[in-house]
């Protein structure tokens, strides 16, 4: 059973980047190496790893990574910190203001 992953890198101007992949240490490295001149990391290095959650299914992963490539960088550095309570407190607020 094959194992992927959905993460968010800080970089260099501490902005977030969101992806996913089926070997983070090898993604990170990638990233960090600038192998691909038109990726958003690109001219964002060094990234750091700050956040992950591992899926079974790719298609969950997927959705996961749309999820939060959605969010407002607060909600991002909530579930980075691991503060669930204010998580659910900006998911509130955004789906108030509908």
């Amino acid at each position: 059973m094959k194992t992927y992953y959905v993460y968010i890198l800080q970089c260099s101007d501490n902005s977030y980047y969101t992806g996913v992949t089926n070997d983070i240490e090898r993604r990170v490295i990638e990233h960090n190496l600038g192998e691909d001149k038109q990726a958003y990391t690109y001219r964002k290095r060094p990234v750091k790893l700050v956040w992950f959650e591992y899926y079974n299914d790719i298609n969950q992963a997927i959705e996961k990574e749309k999820q939060i490539k959605g969010w407002s960088r607060k909600k991002k550095k909530a579930l980075i910190n691991n503060d669930f309570d204010l998580l659910l407190e900006l998911s509130n607020l955004k789906n108030n203001s509908k």
